[in-house]
């Protein structure tokens, strides 16, 4: 059964990692087109603030205080969308954390906890939705990255998780596929984006971390989460160099390694000592929605192409995209990329 998605103003939507960066800047995208949210996150605080925001505008939501790490927190928060407002349409895992160093000066205990947000917070997310999802449609939409596809070094544990996350989904679309169950199942694959992110990694460097140009704003991501929620998609990249990146390790992938390999290891290093400060790692962060990255992209208009134009012009684009892997913004700049 082909699914069929409701426009977002007919929509409850559910929101893991809504107190910051991508969640938070998708709740404030969504309210304002008229869903209904239930958000979720580890600090209550932030999660407050952000539903008496919304609500102080006319939206309708509601928080769940949630460790997406724990399958039970999932079950409460099922429970509290049924409660509030019947069920819900969309469900998106966007909870998610990284980790800078080497792969062999990262302890184990901070790797396995990075998956049990990254990866086990998206399996016990989906199992949790599709109980509701199987039965009355909708979409379920997982936030992964361009490193889903491409490894990096100094963020090993994040790629080797996001990897995971692609594995997942994709073998769980199949599965619904094959049932034809009405679930529309959606990867988003965002390049570096401007939030919280840098701040809220555990940090084994001796530098400050930075995000690899071009960054793109937390915006351009909740625009394709959103677009994921009303229309059937199977992977949605947000930004050309994510796409660029992904085609280059695919068709090229001992050249991606040697280029990207020493290219990564200075991008990632911002040439600041490292500052002793509080990570998100085991606790919740500070909420944040943007960063502090120079240039950032308001929007990318390959991604605002391809959700418009379909099948061979989104092919012809992402072989453009292949071409500008070194391609960045312009410090200061607003164009789109």
């Amino acid at each position: 059964m082909k699914p069929t998605l409701k426009p977002l103003e007919e929509q409850t939507i559910v929101i893991t990692g809504a107190s910051s960066g991508i969640g938070r800047a998708t709740a404030r995208e969504a309210a304002r087109r008229g869903a209904r949210l239930v958000l979720a996150s580890r600090n209550r605080e932030a999660l407050d603030r952000l539903v008496e925001e919304l609500k102080s505008q006319g939206a309708a939501a509601i928080a769940v205080v949630a460790d997406v790490g724990n399958a039970e927190d999932h079950d409460r928060i099922v429970q509290t969308a049924m409660l509030s407002f019947g069920g819900f349409e969309t469900w998106v895992n966007n909870a998610g954390i990284s980790i800078f160093g080497r792969l062999e000066d990262v302890a184990i205990e901070d790797q396995r906890q990075l998956f049990e947000t990254n990866y086990w917070g998206v399996v016990h997310g989906s199992m949790a939705a599709l109980r509701e999802l199987r039965q009355r449609g909708g979409a379920l939409i997982n936030v992964g990255s361009e490193l889903s596809d491409r490894a990096i070094p100094l963020q090993g544990a994040y790629s080797a998780s996001k990897h995971a996350v692609k594995g997942f989904t994709d073998a769980l679309r199949m599965e619904l596929e094959a049932e034809r169950a009405p679930v529309s199942v959606t990867l988003i694959k965002p390049g570096s984006i401007d939030t919280g992110f840098v701040q809220h990694a555990k940090n084994y460097l001796d530098e400050e971390p930075r995000l690899v140009p071009p960054v793109y704003s937390p915006k351009a991501v909740a625009d394709a989460i959103l677009y994921a929620a009303e229309h059937p998609a199977r992977d949605v990249y947000v930004g050309a160099s994510a796409r660029a990146i992904s085609a280059f390790g695919q068709y090229l992938p001992g050249v991606a390694d040697r280029v990207l390999g020493p290219q990564m290891h200075r991008a990632q290093r911002s040439g600041r000592p490292a500052e002793e400060r509080q990570d998100a790692l085991w606790h919740s962060g500070d909420p944040v929605e943007g960063g502090d990255a120079p240039g950032v992209c308001r929007g990318s208009l390959y991604t605002d192409l391809c959700t418009r134009w379909k099948g061979l012009a989104c092919a012809s684009l992402g072989a453009a995209a292949a071409l500008m892997i070194l391609s960045h913004c312009l410090p200061n700049s607003r164009r789109k990329s």
